[in-house]
């Protein structure tokens, strides 16, 4: 039986895999910032759109387009009904319901900011995914970072893999035992708590178990010479990349500040 893993990485062997993750943290924050700060409805389908081809030779397009158009579509019809019917913005009508109408300027904004979530939440899928959550760690650690800030960050990546296959095992074992997880609302209402209950109290027993292991490694200890088992080699091409990165992104900043105010 295979094991399941406890992150969201998957190991595929590609180029963006290989890259340093500091240069993907860089990439995610940056293509976030722009695809907010951009003034234009366009700039964050387009920065989509190079998302899509990152995917492609990450080769995890198919699951790229599964995360993120299940996403927007329901997100694009709640913001459309927020901003397109009731903005106070809206000057120009597009369609006129009887009870309200669709405007011009609230449907450019709902549009624009459903892209610009798409964006980031797209980059930080394939940040997540292309990473193993040991190198996003060291590379903090590397970078500065104390490491019990960076144990954090690697819980947190972790926590709700575990816990849906914590949630997954006890399900399957209540079931073994006869409990009926399936059916109308009233069984799955009466199956929440057998599985909840177990749920909530292995997650705390967890925390402690590996409290109490970290300090018998010595991880509370004030010593620096920290060695780690993960290493990752970072480039010159990459350090300049990340640079560039960020210049890019705060001249397109500056510039969509300056544009707002013309």
């Amino acid at each position: 039986m295979a094991r399941k893993s406890v992150s969201s990485y998957i190991n595929i062997d590609s180029p963006i895999d290989r890259l340093h993750p500091m240069t993907k943290i860089v990439a995610v924050l940056c293509f976030g910032v722009i695809g907010f700060a951009a003034p234009t409805t366009l700039a964050p389908y387009v920065i989509l759109i190079g998302l899509v081809y990152i995917s492609y030779l990450a080769k995890l397009s198919n699951k790229f387009m599964r995360y993120v158009v299940p996403f927007g579509i329901p997100l694009l019809i709640m913001l459309l009904i927020i901003h397109g019917l009731f903005s106070a913005k809206n000057v120009t009508t597009l369609y006129d319901f009887g009870f309200a109408k669709l405007g011009l300027e609230g449907t450019l904004y709902a549009v624009k900011q459903v892209g610009s979530v798409l964006v980031f939440l797209g980059a930080f899928y394939l940040l997540t995914t292309t990473t193993h959550p040991g190198k996003l760690v060291t590379a903090f650690v590397d970078s500065g970072m104390n490491p019990k800030i960076g144990y954090l960050l690697l819980a947190t990546f972790q926590i709700f893999p575990q816990m849906q296959l914590r949630l997954s095992t006890i399900r399957e074992a209540q079931v073994a035992r006869g409990l009926e997880v399936e059916g109308n609302l009233l069984k799955r209402a009466s199956a929440f708590l057998p599985l909840i209950g177990p749920l909530v109290m292995s997650s705390l027993m967890s925390v402690q178990e590996r409290g109490m292991t970290l300090e018998t490694r010595g991880f509370g200890s004030s010593n620096k010479n920290i060695t780690s088992f993960v290493e990752i080699r970072d480039t010159q091409a990459q350090k300049n990349a990340r640079k560039w990165f960020v210049i890019a992104t705060i001249v397109i900043v500056i510039g969509s500040i300056v544009y707002r105010f013309i």
